[in-house]
């Protein structure tokens, strides 16, 4: 048998060799460079050659990994501009402070991070000095996506800048007296300031990549050129182990998104020590972004290092550097030179040759302090090779030293995330190395003072001034002042008043006709932002896709399959619809650019996204949390919601618990509408409330999440019913009663109780209305529940202002005062879901609802499971009214007997 090791490579190539002889005495070289030099030289001609090829467009595999050393040669490096000796001044003062707000702020136990930002500086500086655009420079100026851990750097340089007080760093994580700052980047907290929450780790990079491309999508449909805008994600080399950091890596490349750079701040420490103790994380992550497609800037060694790379003529150094791993980089830099020598350069004849021509002074300032991302010339060369590289989005891998500038104690120390202090000496010896004008005087009490040049100081006029060259302060967050957009025609919402007739229809699709009809709306039509997660065909939406087209930057270079169906797959440049694939977080990402849009762009736009409840708030709650934190504003939609309503689809598929998770968001406004006409009431408010004229007190920075039901059921016409409007918004109206119904009822004193449903479980209801009058001789009023989540909001409100003196009824108990009987909820989620509002109703409560995981049925048979279905419903009726002595005990039996339960 043929060893199949012994086959040579072009015999395993498909493709014919049209001259092999060539070809062998190419491979000949490449064994004789092998036998005369080494595999090493071998192996380095290689790169050479690929590097070579790929820069002449010649189209070969990508070479996944480079050298452990500087992308960009010190020869080849741009001059940096500006003043070098005033930005450092600079950098020190930033410094100095962001450490001692941290310090000052410990003695209250409240924690915070000085490590970080120590080794980030130069990052930022370089970035705020040289390259990042404020709001008032073209289009809408750049996106910062700042670290989380480096916040408090960045109130360093606002502080500089005048932006902020000492009294607010004083207040560094203490915001309940008004006048504080908030641990991380928060724009709820902080909205003049912050843009993007960024510290609920690998959200940051995911959402930076999303609005890089929502940047695309608004040039692309007209609605505003910012094709000058660039983003800036900042993240710890150490966060890209989140999934969602690298989960839309692809994406970026594919749209050849080159308005997007990544700066991963490589200081090999995660929270607790090494990210990659035993491997090297740089060449790990330029392996993962080069292969998904990125170019690659790595900014690796300081200048300190030129000499030991001239030195380097057998390859030995290089090959060192590339071995070691991590963690022994960062014991090297808590050693002496002794140490160094021996464990470093002692492992190859060639290196300790090299040693022996380099001084302990010159190998501790090498492996202790020398990284390319604490020099301010290498940070500027690699961005300027980031802003000026086309055709891919670029990510920067910048070495650093976690706790550079703050003294041995915590420089690359594991512990040193955890570090909130400095001690005064340890301030000192840190004022003497950044040559700070800070006398020992100014340390009163022990207590750290904050340091700051002056308003009228060369250093802040320089800082002013190259801010305001680059189009005013960052970050910073703007709402620019525009009108309020027109209502849609009020024709789009009333059409659903009549209800469906005879013909049966679900609340999903219910949603999807009144979007249709507001994408058609000529002043507001083409801010809509429709978003789906591969699933519109689920939803009904392929009507969609002809008339407004599928966001793609390459528009449609292919002949659909279905090009002669009337609703075809149609891809445009200037599409309206953001069709993501199967991605929910992606989605998310979406719906967080578009929703905050008219604050990072001033541009409103209104999305919607549409999901399979289930896959929502379980799998991407966090990002709704992100959301209500960068105030966003837009309509998330859950279809196929509910725990009962799917036919066979199983545990993982029932939504059972949806407006529980939401109910946990404080901007989120959660619905669960019964019928067509409540889906538009609440649409068109939540139109008016977020995009249009809010009325006093409301806030209009929310979104709203709506549950749908796929299940096909009558659509009954909107009642006449005095202030249903407001009931549906705030989250209760009565429907009907035994008598508008035209249920007759034997007993004048009949027993009487309140049925409420929401969603698809008011279907259940009425039959069950029905039931309890013809067989059981019981009046029961039907209401729909359409928020118990906004009902509860109601009454804690009323609560907390009758702390402060107030007295305010609960809407709740408004709407129900007076109802005759007891209570009964019924629910397609948990019963958790309406019993939100139990304590503020004044009747004897009691609820069903689909509590427990879901399973593969019929819808009648999941409800007769979960014991919601009408008769359910009725023998639940029977027992609350039995307890109250209103119905025979029997009955209940006779009942539960009858129905099979």
């Amino acid at each position: 048998m043929t060893d199949p090791n012994a086959i040579q490579a072009s015999e395993l190539d498909q493709l014919p060799d049209r001259d092999p002889e060539e070809t062998a005495e190419w491979q000949a070289s490449l064994d004789a460079v092998a036998k005369a030099a080494g595999p090493h030289r071998a192996a380095y001609l290689m790169r050479r050659t690929l590097e070579r090829a790929e820069g002449n467009g010649i189209a070969l595999p990508k070479l996944l990994e480079t050298d452990y050393v500087n992308t960009i040669p010190t020869a080849a490096e741009p001059g940096l501009p500006g003043d070098p000796a005033m930005e450092a001044r600079i950098t020190a003062w930033n410094r100095w402070n962001a450490a001692a707000m941290v310090t000052r702020g410990s003695k209250y136990g409240v924690g915070g991070h000085i490590a970080t930002f120590a080794s980030a500086a130069w990052l930022y500086e370089t970035g705020f000095n040289h390259f990042f655009k404020g709001k008032e420079a073209d289009g809408s100026g750049d996106q910062l996506y700042i670290q989380g851990h480096a916040s408090p750097g960045i109130y360093a340089r606002a502080f500089l800048d005048g932006r902020l007080t000492e009294q607010q760093l004083d207040n560094f994580r203490r915001e309940s007296g008004g006048n504080g700052l908030p641990s991380y980047p928060h724009p709820r907290r902080l909205p003049w300031l912050w843009e993007f929450p960024t510290v609920s780790m690998g959200l940051g990079p995911l959402s930076a990549i999303y609005q890089a491309r929502f940047n695309r999508y608004l040039t692309a449909r007209g609605i505003k050129d910012v094709s000058q805008s660039h983003v800036w994600a900042f993240l710890g080399d150490g966060e890209m182990d989140e999934p969602e950091s690298t989960a839309a890596l692809a994406l970026a490349s594919r749209e050849g998104l080159d308005n997007l750079t990544f700066v991963i701040n490589c200081n090999l420490q995660r929270l607790d020590g090494p990210v990659r103790a035993n491997f090297k994380i740089v060449q790990e992550l330029e392996a993962q972004f080069r292969g998904a497609g990125w170019n690659v800037v790595k900014s690796l060694w300081g200048s300190a290092w030129d000499e030991l790379f001239q030195l380097d003529t057998t390859g030995a150094l290089v090959r060192r550097l590339r071995e070691v791993p991590d963690a022994q980089v960062q014991t090297y830099q808590t050693r002496d030179a002794a140490y160094i020598r021996q464990d470093f350069f002692g492992k190859d004849p060639a290196l300790v040759e090299m040693a022996k021509l380099l001084s302990d002074d010159k190998i501790l300032e090498c492996f202790h302090l020398s990284r390319g991302g604490h020099e301010a010339s290498k940070v500027y060369a690699a961005y300027k090779a980031a802003v000026e590289f086309k055709g891919a989005p670029t990510v920067i891998l910048a070495q650093t030293v976690k706790g550079h500038t703050l003294g041995e104690g915590f420089a690359s120390k594991n512990a040193n995330h955890q570090m909130k202090k400095l001690t005064v000496d340890e301030f000192k010896t840190m004022r003497d190395l950044l040559e700070l004008p800070i006398s020992d005087a100014q340390f009163v009490d022990g207590v750290v003072p904050y340091g700051h040049p002056g308003a009228d100081s060369p250093e802040v006029r320089y800082l002013q001034e190259r801010r305001a060259a680059l189009g005013g302060p960052a970050p910073a967050r703007r709402v620019h002042p525009v009108a309020p957009l027109p209502a849609p025609a009020e024709k789009a919402f009333a059409s659903f008043d009549k209800g469906s007739g005879s013909q049966n229809v679900a609340t999903t699709m219910a949603f999807v006709r009144l979007v249709k009809d507001l994408v058609r709306d000529k002043e507001t039509g083409k801010r809509w932002v429709p978003i789906v997660p591969d699933e519109a065909r689920t939803f009904g939406m392929e009507s969609l896709f002809p008339s407004l087209g599928i966001y793609s930057p390459k528009g449609q270079t292919y002949e659909p399959v279905d090009r002669d169906q009337l609703m075809y797959y149609k891809e445009a440049k200037n599409g309206q619809i953001l069709n993501e694939g199967i991605t929910e977080a992606g989605s998310m990402a979406d719906f967080i650019a578009a929703s905050t849009s008219y604050a990072t762009h001033g541009e409103a736009m209104i999305p919607f996204y549409i999901f399979y409840s289930m896959f929502g708030w379980q799998r991407t709650a966090d990002q709704m949390w992100q959301l209500g934190d960068q105030l966003g504003r837009g309509f998330l939609v859950g279809a196929t919601a509910g725990r009962t309503t799917l036919t066979g689809e199983g545990l993982q598929h029932a939504d059972g618990h949806s407006p529980v998770i939401a109910a946990t968001n404080p901007a989120a406004l959660t619905y669960d509408p019964a019928f067509a006409y409540e889906v538009a009431a609440i649409v068109r408010d939540g139109i008016r409330r977020m995009y249009g004229e809010a009325a006093p007190g409301e806030d209009p920075n929310v979104f709203y999440y709506l549950t749908v039901y796929n299940e096909p059921l009558p659509q009954p016409a909107k009642p006449s019913v005095a202030g249903i409007d407001e009931g549906i918004v705030k989250g209760l109206y009565r429907f009907n009663t035994v008598e508008s119904a035209g249920i007759g009822v034997a007993a004048a004193n009949a027993p009487r109780i309140q049925l409420l449903g929401s969603g698809t479980a008011i279907h259940w209801v009425l039959k069950a209305q029905r039931m309890l009058a013809e067989e059981w001789g019981v009046a029961a009023d039907v209401w729909s529940a359409t928020s118990f989540t906004e009902l509860r909001r109601d009454a804690l409100e009323a609560d907390e202002a009758l702390l402060r003196g107030e007295e305010r009824v609960p809407y709740v108990r408004q709407a129900l005062h007076g109802a005759e009987g007891p209570v009964l909820a019924v629910s397609d989620y948990m019963r958790q879901v309406p019993d939100q509002i139990a304590q503020w109703v004044e009747q004897d409560w009691s609820s069903l609802g689909a509590d427990g995981f879901g399973l593969s049925d019929t819808r009648e048979g999941a409800r007769r499971h979960f014991g919601v279905d009408a008769e359910s419903v009725v023998v639940a009726a029977l027992a609350q009214l039995a307890r109250r002595g209103e119905v025979k005990a029997t009955a209940v039996k006779e009942a539960r007997e009858k129905y099979g339960l």
